[in-house]
């Protein structure tokens, strides 16, 4: 075994503890706050919608017809209505909601199929506007690193800036991340 060998096997078991850490990370937060939603005694449609659904073996973003959301009391969820998913975020945060994983994982499924992941950031139009701007690439950094973190590769998620990054809708469906599978 040469030194070249022994490189490769550590950079491929760092990446593989990396990836392993990201998903665990997700998990936990999903758990933590499914835990501090049943504590509260949530309602029952928010936990019916926080449960995790049984993957359907060849379904994909494109082909989803229903709605589903997931609301966090923070502001934060995530909605997949018309084959878009939506990662919405709380007022001045970056961080996904719980439930990001289920939904990352329709994508994930999209890109196998041979599509690629267009990533678009929004924000709303409450503060300094340079400053959404910059939180509004934070959300779609976000969610384009989570991605490449889970094993899409880099040349299958297209980072887009909207033409209008102010989203429409009230302010917590402005502050958004789009993510949409073409062909």
């Amino acid at each position: 075994m040469n030194e070249d060998d022994s490189q490769q096997k550590f950079a491929l078991g760092f990446l593989v503890i990396l990836i392993a850490l990201v998903i665990s990370f997700v998990l936990g937060i999903a758990f933590w706050h499914k835990g501090k939603n049943a504590a509260a005694k949530a309602r029952p449609a928010v936990a019916a919608a926080a449960a995790p659904a049984a993957p359907a073996p060849t379904t994909t973003v494109a082909e989803v017809t229903e709605t589903v959301t997931v609301v966090i009391p923070d502001g934060a969820s995530i909605r997949v209505a018309n084959g878009v998913v939506n990662f919405y975020f709380a007022t001045g945060s970056a961080d996904l909601a719980p439930g990001a994983a289920e939904a990352l994982a329709a994508v994930i499924k999209g890109v196998e199929s041979g599509r690629k992941a267009v990533v678009s950031g929004f924000h709303d139009t409450t503060g300094d506007a340079a400053l959404n701007e910059q939180l509004a690439k934070k959300r779609a950094d976000m969610v384009r690193d989570v991605l490449v973190g889970l094993g899409v590769p880099a040349s299958k998620v297209d980072l887009q800036r909207p033409a209008v990054t102010a989203g429409s809708g009230n302010n917590a469906e402005a502050r958004r991340v789009e993510v949409k599978l073409i062909d």
